[in-house]
């Protein structure tokens, strides 16, 4: 009886484990088209990270990590697939437009994030990041200024990525060398937007000059509060004795 006691137990306890293990994953494809002009895009998914897109005009596919690639390996129609998806598409769009009387696409406007891709070092090569997340529909045009004037060299733009909730997010990025004094921003342009939204960035690092300054200030503050708590202390003595 203990025998088959110690069985059931041991068969429950792996039975668990196996559950435990368990996980699920979430593929999605992306086929998206506009009649607007913007560029037609197809991607892969896996969790809501992108495994690879489809350039159109090279008709090849480009893994979002080239690293990942030899993990996962697309299948070599894959192109002609996202054609003829791209046709279907196209055709689809303008029958449910015409269907639906050609309603009034949705407005939303982009949430605009300027950071540093890597630890600020002045003189040292880096790259500026500007995501743009949440906005619909995905025409959008987005600028760079260094000190008011234009910036076209060392910038890029990312394809679109979809969120949950359908609306669309991408990263321009923009390769610079951080000086003091300089001041760049990111300009977007949006359907959603009543104007160009400019969001701002300059180096914000300490040089030797503020950490002597910032140290002799400590310094200082610590031995002033010293010299109060010393004397406090010599005021409370010399009146207990009085």
């Amino acid at each position: 009886m203990k025998s088959c006691v110690f069985l059931a137990a041991l068969l429950l306890t792996v039975w668990t484990a196996v559950q435990a293990e368990t996980v699920t994953h979430l593929t999605r494809r992306l086929v998206a088209c506009q009649t607007n002009g913007t560029l037609p895009e197809q991607d892969y998914e896996l969790d809501d990270d992108e495994l690879f897109h489809i350039d159109f005009d090279k008709k090849e596919v480009v893994p979002r990590i080239p690293d990942f690639a030899k993990f996962w390996v697309p299948p070599p129609d894959a192109p002609a697939r996202a054609e003829t998806n791209r046709q279907v598409c196209i055709h689809n769009v303008a029958g449910f437009a015409q269907c639906h009387e050609y309603p009034t696409e949705k407005q939303v406007p982009p949430r605009v994030t300027l950071y540093h891709e890597n630890d600020l070092e002045l003189g040292k090569p880096n790259t500026l990041i500007c995501f743009l997340d949440g906005f619909h529909p995905a025409a959008i045009k987005v600028t760079w200024t260094k000190n008011t004037l234009p910036v076209t060299e060392g910038v890029s733009l990312t394809q679109y990525y979809p969120d949950r909730d359908f609306t669309l997010n991408m990263f321009s990025y923009l390769s610079f060398t951080p000086e003091l004094g300089d001041v760049y921003s990111c300009q977007v342009q949006h359907s959603a937007l009543p104007e160009t939204l400019t969001t701002f960035w300059e180096p914000d690092v300490q040089t030797e000059s503020d950490v002597g300054k910032t140290v002799y200030c400590a310094v200082g503050l610590t031995l002033g509060l010293l010299g109060v708590a010393v004397g406090t202390f010599f005021l409370i003595k010399g009146n207990k004795c009085n």
